[in-house]
C-alpha cells in the first residue's frame, strides 16, 4: 500500500508532527510505501519514507516558498504565527501551497490513500484530490474551529468527507461528534503511540550525568519534570504556582521544563515573581534527550487546561516515571492511580499535594516498573499500526 500523509506541522517539534513521523516510520516497516508532506525552512531529508517540503519563511532562509512562517494553532518551537492571524492573501496561498504539494505528490508517489492529519485545511485538500482519505483529530483543530471561522467551512467538508475521521482519545471522539455532526460509525477511535526504541527504561542513566547536561551538575533533592509547549492551554502557569507551595514542602527540589513557545518570556517572569529558586528552564530539546530528562524524573507532570491525547505523559511512563496530569481531556483514558494520580484543571494547590505525596510516596520505585510495562503494551506504535491500516483497508474497499 502507498500512503501519503500530510500534516501542517514539521515532523519535530509537536504532538502531530511526532505522530506523523512515527506513523510514517511504523508502516515503512510494515512493507508499506510512505511519503510525508510537511513545511518547513529547508527542504527535509534523511527519513527512511519519502520527505515532501513546503518550504516556509523565518526571516533568515533564501528563496522560501511562502513570504511568512508556517501557521499554527497555538504555537511551535520554531513558529509564533498563528492561523488566525494570516491575510486572506496569506489564508489563500497557504492552501494553494497545499493543493500544490498534494497534487505534484500524487503525480509523483500515486498513493492509494491519504491520511491527513488534522481536521484542515491538509483533509480539505485531501478531498479536492478525489482519493479515499482519512483524517487524524488531534485536538488542537477542535480549537481552531472556534477561534478560525474562516476555515470552518472547509473543516466541516474535511470531516464530511473522509472515510474515517479518527479521534485520538475518548474526549476528542465526543468533540468531534458533536463539531462537525458526524454518525457515530464514522469516528474511530485509535489512541496515540510513542517510539519505544526511544522512550525506554534506562538504567545506566544517572541524574548527575543528565543535570550536568544543563548546567545543572551538583543540584540535589527530587526531580518533577515537565515537557511542551509554552501555551496556554499546557499550563505551565498552574506547575509554577504549585512549585511555590511543593518547594517549600520538598527541600531541594528540583523542576526543569522543557520546550519553548509563545509564554517562554512570561513563564520566566512568573518564576522571578514566584521567587522560585528550583524551576530551571530547559528549552526545547529534541526526543533522545528528552527521554533521559523522564528517566532521571522522580515524577513527571502534564497540567494542561486541555489535551487532545498527551502524548508526554505516555512517553514519561515508557521511561518508568509516574505521571501527575489533569483530569482533562485524553489524559484520564490512561492516568490512574496505578501509574500516577490525576488532579482538576486550574488547582495548584492539588497539583503540588499529588506531586508531594508522589514523591514522599517513592512512587517512582512502587510504580515505575508497572507504568514502563503498561505504556509497551498498550501504546506502542507497532500495535497501534494494525488498526490504522484495518482503517486504510476499509476506505480502499477491503
Amino acid at each position: 500500500m502507498r500512503v501519503l500523509i500530510p500534516n501542517h506541522f514539521p515532523l519535530r517539534g509537536s504532538g502531530s508532527g511526532i505522530y506523523t513521523m512515527n506513523v510514517a516510520q511504523e508502516l515503512r516497516n510494515a512493507g508499506h510505501e510512505v511519503m510525508a508532506i510537511v513545511p518547513e525552512h529547508d527542504v527535509v531529508d534523511g527519513y527512511p519514507f519519502h520527505v515532501k517540503t513546503i518550504v516556509f519563511s523565518n526571516g533568515q532562509n533564501e528563496n522560501p516558498q511562502l513570504d511568512f512562517n508556517f501557521p499554527c494553532f497555538t504555537t511551535h518551537p520554531r513558529s509564533t504565527t498563528t492561523f488566525y492571524e494570516l491575510t486572506d492573501g496569506q489564508m489563500q496561498a497557504y492552501v494553494q501551497a497545499w493543493r500544490q504539494a498534494i497534487e505534484s505528490a500524487i503525480a509523483e508517489f500515486r498513493p492509494d490513500i491519504v491520511h491527513a492529519n488534522h481536521v484542515w485545511v491538509t483533509s480539505y485538500v485531501a478531498r479536492e484530490s478525489g482519493l479515499p482519505y482519512v483524517a487524524s483529530c488531534h485536538g488542537t483543530d477542535l480549537m481552531g474551529f472556534g477561534e478560525g471561522p474562516r476555515y470552518r467551512e472547509m473543516a466541516l467538508a474535511a470531516a464530511e468527507g473522509a472515510y474515517r475521521v479518527i479521534a485520538i482519545s475518548r474526549q476528542v471522539r465526543a468533540d468531534v461528534l458533536e463539531t462537525y455532526q458526524l454518525p457515530d460509525e464514522q469516528v474511530a477511535l485509535i489512541w496515540n503511540g510513542f517510539d519505544a526504541d526511544c522512550f525506554r527504561v534506562m538504567p545506566q542513566v544517572t541524574r548527575e550525568a543528565v543535570l550536568a547536561e544543563f548546567g545543572l551538575a551538583g543540584a540535589e533533592g527530587p526531580l518533577v519534570s515537565f515537557v511542551g509547549k509554552f501555551t496556554s492551554f499546557k499550563g505551565i502557569d498552574v506547575l509554577l504556582k504549585a512549585a511555590a507551595i511543593y518547594e517549600e514542602a520538598l527541600p531541594g527540589v528540583q523542576t526543569v521544563l522543557a520546550g519553548h513557545g509563545e509564554l517562554w518570556d512570561e513563564m520566566h517572569t512568573l518564576r522571578d515573581d514566584l521567587d522560585l529558586r528550583g524551576v530551571h528552564f530547559l528549552g526545547h530539546h529534541p526526543q533522545p534527550k528528552v527521554a533521559r530528562i523522564y528517566n532521571v524524573a522522580d515524577v513527571s507532570v502534564v497540567p494542561s487546561r486541555a489535551e487532545g491525547f498527551g502524548l508526554v505523559a505516555v512517553e514519561a511512563l515508557a521511561c518508568g516515571t509516574p505521571v501527575v496530569a489533569t483530569n482533562s481531556g485524553g489524559l484520564p483514558d490512561f492516568i490512574s492511580e496505578e501509574v500516577g494520580a490525576l488532579v482538576p484543571v486550574d488547582d495548584p494547590e492539588a497539583l503540588a499535594a499529588a506531586i508531594i505525596a508522589e514523591i514522599e510516596g517513592g512512587t517512582k520505585r512502587t510504580k515505575g516498573t508497572y507504568a514502563s510495562q503498561y505504556a509497551l503494551e498498550n501504546f506502542t506504535w507497532s500495535h497501534l499500526i494494525v488498526e490504522l491500516v484495518k482503517l486504510y483497508e476499509g476506505a480502499l474497499g477491503g
